[in-house]
């Protein structure tokens, strides 16, 4: 493989158990989801299990919600209250992010995350044919690529969409999309990483240069995806679990110790792209690293601490060296439930 580089506020809880997941809990409730949806779609924040209303609404959740929702047949209203917010927050410029508990658009045009995860949610929910009958979140996702992105994490979020999308109905869009796509620069030595800094879901960067290497038949960007996921992977695995990169980043002069605040995004990210390049290269080690970044959730991460409560399918908001933050948010429940979803889909592939 000619890779160019070589691998190298809340209370807190801490139970201390690792227990390991089954077949018949990667696909838990989506109680907690439910809880967190209010007339306009899925709330962002929530104090411990009770959304904050006063934090309104975000696209960012309510894309990532069409990820998951797609992957569910059962969460069909979750999928329509997350499809309506976000095809409500189109406009021409790009997609409005904030909204009010009310429902009023708090922002003119949102970042450019915020637009890159619209598209990953529509895309894949197009790619599922979930859109066929919906002409108005049709016409939305054929417009998307007017507003060019320059950010590397919201062109890789489009890139997922976009190369999801490919399996629907209007496969134009992502074409045009896809075909626009300039892999990010690497770096070069021992930090390869195209930033100077690992920051918030880095795996997603591999992802989307391997999914989209693979939609252009470009085996070197697809090589290049799996190299670099590969010295992710060399970075994060501490001790046999993942050491995820934490709130204040990792750059090349840190120790490498476990850091906190971990995310359960990273761990989503992670999940996913292993899953991917599972399938690329059918080695059995990855196999072992996304079955390793599902069971973080589970314990086996450096606090020997549940991030999640298989009971309601809850995500604790983030990995402490004493325990979890108990908040129960969008955003990491979202990233447990998809990182399951991940796993579980090795048995119905």
């Amino acid at each position: 493989m000619s890779s160019g580089f070589s691998v190298a506020g809340a209370s807190t809880v801490s139970t201390h158990v690792i227990v390991h997941p089954t077949s018949e809990a990667m696909v838990f409730p989506l109680d907690h989801l439910r809880r967190l949806m209010g007339p306009h779609g899925l709330f962002e924040h929530a104090r411990y299990r009770r959304p904050r209303l006063a934090h309104g609404y975000t696209t960012d959740d309510n894309g990532r919600a069409l990820v998951v929702a797609s992957a569910r047949p059962e969460a069909s209203d979750i999928l329509e209250a997350a499809l309506g917010m976000v095809v409500a927050g189109y406009t021409p410029d790009g997609w409005h992010n904030r909204l009010s508990a009310s429902g009023v658009w708090l922002d003119q045009v949102g970042s450019e995350d915020a637009q890159g995860r619209a598209v990953w949610g529509l895309g894949v929910a197009a790619g599922r044919r979930l859109l066929d009958d919906d002409a108005p979140a049709l016409e939305v996702l054929n417009g998307w690529h007017r507003r060019p992105l320059t950010a590397v994490r919201a062109i890789a979020y489009a890139m997922l969409g976009a190369t999801a999308a490919l399996d629907g109905p209007i496969p134009v869009a992502g074409e045009r999309l896809i075909l626009s796509y300039r892999p990010p620069p690497l770096g070069k030595g021992s930090w390869p990483w195209p930033e100077e800094r690992l920051t918030y879901d880095n795996a997603r960067i591999p992802e989307a240069m391997m999914t989209t290497g693979i939609a252009l038949g470009d085996t070197e960007s697809t090589e290049r995806g799996l190299a670099l996921l590969e010295w992710l992977v060399g970075i994060e695995e501490l001790d046999d679990r993942f050491a995820f990169t934490p709130v204040g980043g990792r750059g090349p002069d840190d120790p490498r110790r476990p850091g906190f605040d971990q995310q359960p995004l990273e761990a989503w990210a992670m999940a996913d792209a292993c899953r991917l390049a599972l399938s690329i290269t059918g080695d059995a080690i990855w196999l072992d690293r996304l079955t390793m970044a599902v069971e973080w959730f589970w314990g086996r991460n450096h606090a020997a601490c549940p991030v999640f409560d298989p009971a309601d399918g809850a995500g604790y908001d983030g990995l402490e060296a004493a325990g979890v933050n108990e908040n129960a948010g969008a955003e990491s429940t979202l990233a447990a439930l998809g990182a399951h979803l991940a796993l579980a889909s090795l048995t119905t592939a």
